[in-house]
């Protein structure tokens, strides 16, 4: 889409106009556009053991994934707004509050590391500088063993600072100007309401009620679906051929007795492996795991269940996978090789 100068301007001094409550005093439009790029999250004071029993850990990462790309459709607005390129992004990350109890939650660990893995693979430049604050003693061990997954042009656009506000708000206004900054981390801006954390702007966290948790009742298979019984240590490839770009490749599971790895990938020159889901594992014991995928080539497609990190527990997996071309009409089910 073309945007004349006069209609760039336009849209710029309406959303000047729209967050006029935000106190933005410089007239240019570099403010806003680096008021949008920084990201300020209540990280120690999220309920992570709350969250992470009220969704599954896929949904959690499929919420990362939305917030990541959403953040990039931000940049490519301010791009518009301001007529040059906006690429990159500042986090302010800050711990206070996180506690031991937190950070030992086995599922906290697992959505951290895989989320690391993500944003390592496809957003591997779009930082700008990450501000870890209010770290406690405990976070540097943690930290240590995360540190393995980081590129190191990942690591050398990260600060990690103490409780010394002296010391992090001095650094934090080296990069941040401080009318874009709320006063509780050393700026100078405030909400409509005068809150110095800008609490209708940045979500300081909070418990999670027990309501929102999820039931324990496993979900239980359905009359339609297949079973097969994956051994600990072992591995089941089902294979579809497609025969027609733009079919949909439909799936359904759930597991009798843990998690399980599940991943999708189709084969390029019929030896090359190209994923179209990474192997993640998924909780199909707790939650039922559905999902579908757009085959936008003819190959080979191979959908595959991994128990190879189980050394002791075999898996009875209850699935259903169906395949609808273009039109829609299901030509194959339970169609593997």
């Amino acid at each position: 889409m073309v945007v004349s100068c006069e209609t760039r301007e336009e849209i710029l001094k309406q959303f000047k106009r729209n967050i006029a409550d935000c106190n933005l005093n410089d007239g240019s439009g570099d403010d806003i556009v680096k008021w949008l790029v920084v990201s300020i999250i209540a990280f120690g004071k999220a309920d992570w053991r709350g969250m992470l029993q009220s969704v599954s850990k896929r949904d959690y990462l499929r919420y990362l994934t939305y917030m990541a790309e959403s953040n990039c459709a931000t940049m490519r607005k301010n791009s518009l707004l301001a007529g040059k390129p906006v690429t990159h992004q500042t986090f302010l990350i800050d711990m206070d509050g996180l506690s031991m109890r937190q950070m030992s939650f086995k599922p906290f660990r697992e959505v951290g590391f895989e989320a690391i893995k993500i944003s390592e693979a496809n957003y591997p430049e779009s930082l700008r500088r990450v501000f870890i604050i209010n770290a406690p003693k405990a976070f540097t061990f943690v930290f240590s063993m995360v540190k393995p997954f980081l590129h190191q042009s990942t690591l050398d656009k990260m600060s990690v600072f103490g409780f010394d506000k002296n010391e992090w708000s001095t650094a934090l206004l080296k990069e941040i100007d401080a009318d874009q900054l709320p006063v509780h981390y050393g700026g100078t801006m405030t909400d409509s309401n005068g809150d110095a954390k800008c609490s209708n702007m940045v979500n300081v966290g909070g418990p999670v009620p027990s309501s929102y948790y999820l039931g324990m009742e496993k979900p239980l298979p359905k009359e339609d679906m297949a079973s097969l019984i994956l051994s600990c240590g072992m591995k089941k490839k089902l294979e579809f051929k497609i025969v027609a770009a733009n079919s949909t490749l439909k799936f359904e599971f759930m597991t009798e007795e843990g998690d399980i790895g599940f991943r999708v990938y189709y084969l390029e020159n019929e030896k090359d492996k190209v994923d179209v889901i990474n192997n993640v594992r998924v909780e199909s014991h707790m939650i039922m795991e559905e999902g579908e995928i757009v085959c936008t080539r003819p190959a080979l497609y191979v959908v595959q269940f991994d128990n190879s990190y189980s050394y002791l527990r075999s898996k009875t997996i209850w699935y259903r996978i169906v395949v609808h071309l273009p039109s829609f009409d299901k030509y194959d089910q339970f169609g593997h090789q």
